[in-house]
């Protein structure tokens, strides 16, 4: 992978983090309650993977 493509990788990572966490106090929500719906959808997703 060039490192071009993997720091644009790194930049929209990290953007669609902080528009997450900006939606979220926009919402409301607290920190603590986006990390535990982040971790249900992760358990959600590997719960569906194949073994």
């Amino acid at each position: 992978m060039p490192l071009t493509y993997f720091l644009g990788l790194i930049v929209t990572v990290i953007l669609a983090a902080g528009l997450t966490i900006w939606a979220a106090a926009g919402f409301g929500l607290s920190l603590g309650v986006l990390g535990a719906v982040a971790l249900l959808a992760a358990l959600a997703i590997r719960a569906f993977a194949w073994p």
